[in-house]
């Protein structure tokens, strides 16, 4: 896949799917393997003949299938550069030749139930197949289209924005009174925040920038909450030029601070590990607190879910399915008064321009 410097749909001439992409070859799969159960079901005439139809069908369609998805990975950034229809030609004409070609040596080895006895009958069932599939891929493209999904990423990242303001005032009115020079530094550190929070949040940024916005947040908060809050950080071969979704990881440090450690008299350390395995980025993030896990419904419970929803789906629009999130809540074995610590997971896949 080529830089992604915005979200990650193709632009609105291109029709052609990333079939590098993790939820591309799971709908891929999953759309085949329908198909054929669909045609077994037609041929048959009993639950007991279906199944049977169906792994006949499945001998033959699972090869053409797996070989057809590699080969496409691997020509994919070739025919992403040719006409959409030249592109859609190349990719039929390469599965029905596939599909004659083991419809051939199945015949030859004599599995007559396991393809269609006739070449020609099974490159046009393929071509039927993959005409099908482009076709919703195509409409699918449409359905969430640039301009959708760029609105989508400015309604969430907005909900976030008002949050982090209203958090970062009141961070900085309870030092006014208290230390007006602290404060006078806290302001300073606000507008910088401000500053990169004004951002287009449609465009990705380096990953530098994510993490150096985090510190500051991480500063202005510190001034407030003095050596309560401990951060430790840990980065580890972390490709700094990554570009990655803007507040990805600032949400997660203010539910740490806001929900894990203001509520704690004694306070507490978040602990932030980056780390690169291979083509994935593995970011993990820590902090004690003193929710009930049960406790799903109740005040700032909530705040804390609906923030890692947004980010979730923010993840989903701009990765599709090669991004996770997940999240464990678990006692700690040293941990007062029922303290427990909260873990956030997220994988990210690392391009290799990123590298």
């Amino acid at each position: 896949m080529g830089q992604v410097n915005s979200i990650r749909h193709s632009p609105e001439g291109q029709r052609l799917p990333n079939f590098r992409n993790l939820g591309v070859m799971l709908r891929i799969l999953l759309g085949v393997n329908l198909m054929a159960a669909a045609a077994a079901l037609v041929m048959s005439t009993g639950v007991a003949d279906w199944l049977h139809q169906y792994v006949g069908m499945a001998a033959w369609v699972q090869p053409v299938l797996l070989l057809s998805l590699c080969l496409l990975a691997l020509i994919g950034p070739l025919l992403s550069r040719l006409p959409v229809w030249a592109g859609r030609g190349i990719i039929v004409a390469l599965v029905s030749l596939l599909a004659a070609l083991f419809a051939d040596i199945w015949q030859l080895l004599g599995l007559d139930f396991a393809a269609p006895s006739d070449p020609l009958k099974s490159a046009l069932l393929a071509a039927c197949a993959a005409i099908a599939l482009l076709t919703y891929f195509d409409l699918r493209m449409r359905a969430f289209s640039p301009a959708i999904a760029e609105a989508r990423l400015q309604a969430l990242t907005a909900r976030i924005r008002p949050h982090f303001l209203f958090n970062s005032l009141n961070a900085v009115l309870s030092l006014i009174r208290a230390d007006p020079h602290r404060a006078e530094t806290a302001l300073e550190e606000l507008a910088e925040l401000f500053r990169v929070l004004m951002r287009d949040p449609r465009n990705l940024l380096p990953l530098a920038d994510e993490i150096a916005l985090c510190r500051q947040y991480l500063d202005l908060e510190k001034l407030r909450l003095g050596d309560r809050l401990q951060v430790k950080w840990k980065l580890i071969d972390v490709p700094q030029k990554m570009r990655v979704p803007p507040l990805m990881l600032q949400p997660l440090l203010e539910n740490a601070v806001y929900h894990g450690i203001e509520p704690i008299s004694e306070g507490g350390t978040i602990r932030l590990r980056l780390m690169r395995r291979g083509n994935e980025l593995h970011i993990d993030m820590s902090n004690p607190c003193t929710s009930d896990p049960a406790d799903k419904d109740g005040g700032k419970s909530s705040g804390n879910q609906m923030a890692l929803a947004n980010i979730r789906e923010r993840l989903a629009l701009y990765y599709d399915l090669e991004a996770r999130l997940e999240t464990r809540l678990q006692p700690l074995h040293n941990g007062h008064n029922g303290q427990h610590e909260f873990r956030v997971h997220i994988l990210l896949p690392c391009r290799s321009e990123d590298l």
